[in-house]
């Protein structure tokens, strides 16, 4: 199946993790990716490149365009390089986000900054200029935002990273309630913990592992988890779904529980 033959998507944070995800899965069905992230400044880190090349292998189109998108005109060249290099953009991923874990009462104001930076101005830097662009064509289109089951559950040294989901959360309803005229669908998307290597920063091998065999599903999540939900929000079976924001937790959420005694 095919479902993205002849459009054109951007996807940011598309290194490594759910962006990447989103990114093949895209590619595979068709979708030209323009992929935004962090040049690489050192060996061993993440590069976009390497998610092209594994596009190119699969016979797709792809381009790279690195940048960081907390800073607006990254946002802005991303969508002008898109539409210059395949004549428009249909599809928008706002995926890109970092994280500083420490308790508020420790917390360094920088780290706070940068987390929201990225993880909440890059998601609006990133919609506004999908949505100028597809809204300058008359629409339709589709933005798809990247959130965290975290806007929802106040998981502690999280706080800054938690403020941020829930923001783009109600952002992301705000857009769409703004953009039904153009028929540009703009959706969240609110993953549970998944297994990426952005948790390798945080946790060791064996105590991922060990919170696995504590979910519902009895796994963490994989960017294909993710990416599935993408393509479908993506795609014209989600014509008449706007403002929405679902869940992709394997049950975490339904199944927490107060305490009996």
């Amino acid at each position: 199946m095919r479902r993205f033959e002849d459009r054109v998507a951007v996807v940011t944070g598309a290194a490594r993790g759910i962006g990447r995800g989103i990114a093949l899965t895209l590619a595979a069905e068709g979708a030209a990716i323009v992929l935004n992230d962090l040049a690489p400044t050192g060996p061993g880190m993440a590069d976009a490149r390497a998610t092209a090349a594994e596009i190119e292998a699969l016979g797709g189109r792809s381009l790279v365009h690195y940048g960081d998108i907390a800073d607006p005109t990254t946002a802005e060249g991303l969508i002008a390089a898109a539409a210059a290099t395949f004549g428009q953009v249909d599809i928008a991923v706002a995926n890109a986000a970092t994280s500083v874990r420490t308790p508020v009462v420790e917390a360094r104001w920088e780290d706070v900054e940068r987390t929201i930076a990225v993880t909440q101005f890059g998601v609006f830097h990133t919609c506004q200029a999908a949505a100028r662009h597809m809204v300058a064509r008359g629409g339709p289109g589709k933005i798809i935002i990247i959130g965290s089951i975290l806007a929802q559950i106040p998981m502690p040294t999280s706080a800054a990273y938690n403020m941020a989901k829930a923001a783009v959360n109600h952002f992301g309803a705000t857009l769409a309630a703004e953009l039904t005229s153009y028929r540009i669908n703009v959706n969240v998307i609110n993953p549970g913990y998944t297994d990426t290597p952005g948790e390798r920063k945080f946790a060791t091998e064996e105590q991922i592992r060990q919170a696995a065999s504590h979910l519902p599903w009895g796994r963490l999540g994989t960017p294909q988890d993710i990416a599935r939900a993408a393509a479908f929000l993506a795609s014209d079976d989600a014509d008449y779904i706007t403002g929405t924001a679902l869940k992709v937790d394997g049950g975490y959420q339904v199944s927490l529980r107060l305490p009996l005694e």
